[in-house]
């Protein structure tokens, strides 16, 4: 990372950053170009488990090359001034690198569903899917082989 002063190494903020971020960005390629997509996301153990469909071009780029690379911001907020230089962004980031495995057990399947639910306001009240859409429902497992986060502003 250029910016030693930005990095952060408090595991529980990069943590932190994981689970407040609404969006992930993945990041695949696509003969020899980039290709983003946005998506609902969880984190646990060093893996993030992401709502599909599927079908779809990110399934078929997944199926030809399993390496993607990913990004998340949280509290993101900009900053004026009275000077267009003294503008800023206040945030905290996460970037990485992992292997993605298509889920295709049903109770690991459950599992990802549960951990996205919750993340994004679910209560305690118990989870049941219906058989048939829960079939029809993809889970990508990304394994974070590398990941590394940054801030900008007060903290």
């Amino acid at each position: 990372m250029r910016r030693k002063d930005k990095e952060i190494t408090d595991k529980e903020i990069v943590e932190s950053i994981l689970n407040e971020s609404e969006i992930c960005r993945l990041g695949l390629v696509e003969n020899g170009e980039a290709y983003i997509v946005p998506v609902n996301f969880a984190h646990s153990n060093g893996t993030l488990y992401i709502h599909s469909a599927m079908q779809g071009r990110k399934i078929e780029l997944l199926k030809s090359n399993n390496k993607v690379a990913f990004e998340m911001e949280s509290h993101a907020s900009i900053k004026t001034g009275p000077l267009p230089c003294n503008w800023t962004t206040r945030y905290r980031s996460a970037m990485g690198r992992g292997t993605v495995e298509i889920e295709t057990n049903p109770e690991q399947k459950k599992l990802g569903l549960d951990l996205i639910m919750k993340k994004y306001g679910w209560g305690n009240e118990e989870l049941n899917y219906d058989a048939p859409l829960l079939a029809r429902v993809c889970i990508l497992k990304v394994k974070i082989e590398n990941l590394t986060a940054k801030q900008s502003g007060d903290w």
